[in-house]
């Protein structure tokens, strides 16, 4: 702190030491006696080291507040001291104009967020509600709906999910539990909810056991594998065939639906684009395969895409915890 100090004052010092040059030469041309040079001289050191003293006692007071004011630097309104000259009066003025507009911002935001958190939360309860009430119908008289019905609520799950995914992703109480996970049986358990749109249409499944444990958050995993699954039957016509097999660290889910444009397959990952196919079905939200990378980046996985318009479309999960960068 003491070499702050002196560097701070180097100008005043460099003054001291010319006029100290300077009584001195004049000394010297006039032959005046030494003791006389070397009294003035003592007189201005004694004088000169109180002046030192006082000014590094009121620079480290200076420097305890201002280390005191960093602490404080995430309330609304810093206490100043009180400033000591004009320009120091110029940059506190700024500093409360900087503060202010912060606040501000920070106010707007977080009510942007409450509100858009408050109305998807309230919509998530509300519609699983009669997801709850169907589902009971369908328990207590199952001949008077068809299959179709169920296929419809499973969607209805599908899209309040994404919603909820879509909310809790950059939650600050969103956190990632990573455990050795038995990836075969997560598999088995999107393949069992996804039953009956696979009797629905037809659509033949292939699934290879891989055999793996991987180290991830089962949760979140099972987010981006239901979605990726989701998008193969949609897209996969009736008689179609879906295949799920393990490639060393890679996970394979591949179909032979209506495939992806060539320009739109750099896009598929954007938020809300959803290229040809998603005009032409005209349900397509675009939030789904932009939440499956948001939550593998977060895992530390990697998810690519391959497809040919007319001969399907091939999704890689790459599980392995160091992230490759896709060529």
């Amino acid at each position: 702190m003491l070499t702050a100090y002196l560097k701070r004052q180097w100008k005043l010092l460099l003054l001291l030491a010319g006029a100290v040059a300077v009584f001195a030469a004049v000394f010297a041309l006039y032959s005046l006696p030494v003791e006389a040079v070397a009294y003035a001289g003592l007189l201005c050191l004694m004088l000169g080291l109180v002046l030192f003293a006082l000014g590094y006692s009121a620079f480290l007071r200076r420097h305890r507040e201002l280390e005191g004011l960093l602490r404080k630097v995430h309330e609304s309104v810093l206490p100043l001291p009180p400033p000591r000259g004009v320009l120091e009066a110029d940059y506190q003025a700024l500093l409360r104009a900087v503060c202010a507009d912060r606040v501000r911002l920070a106010a707007e935001n977080r009510d942007r967020l409450e509100d858009m958190t408050d109305y998807y939360t309230l919509w998530a309860h509300q519609i699983k509600t009669p997801i709850a009430a169907a589902r009971l119908l369908l328990q207590e008289d199952p001949g008077a709906v068809g299959t179709e019905v169920e296929v419809e609520l499973l969607k209805i799950e599908q899209y309040v999910d994404m919603v909820l995914g879509y909310l809790r992703l950059d939650s600050e109480s969103t956190d990632y539990v990573l455990r050795d996970t038995d990836l075969d049986g997560l598999l088995r358990q999107a393949v069992r909810k996804f039953a009956r749109m696979f009797i629905l249409k037809k659509i033949t499944l292939d699934f290879r056991e891989t055999g793996r444990t991987v180290l991830t958050d089962g949760k979140w995993l099972s987010f981006v594998v239901e979605q990726v699954l989701s998008n193969a039957l949609k897209y996969t016509p009736a008689g179609g065939r879906i295949r799920i097999y393990g490639d060393g660290e890679t996970l394979v889910i591949a179909d032979s639906g209506i495939g992806i444009r060539p320009e739109d397959l750099p896009r598929v990952f954007e938020k809300g684009f959803t290229g040809y196919n998603g005009r032409e079905d005209k349900k397509s939200t675009g939030i789904g395969l932009y939440l499956c990378r948001r939550v593998m980046d977060r895992l530390n996985h990697w998810i690519s895409i391959v497809s040919r318009p007319g001969q399907g479309t091939l999704v890689r999960l790459d599980l392995s915890r160091g992230r490759r960068v896709v060529e």
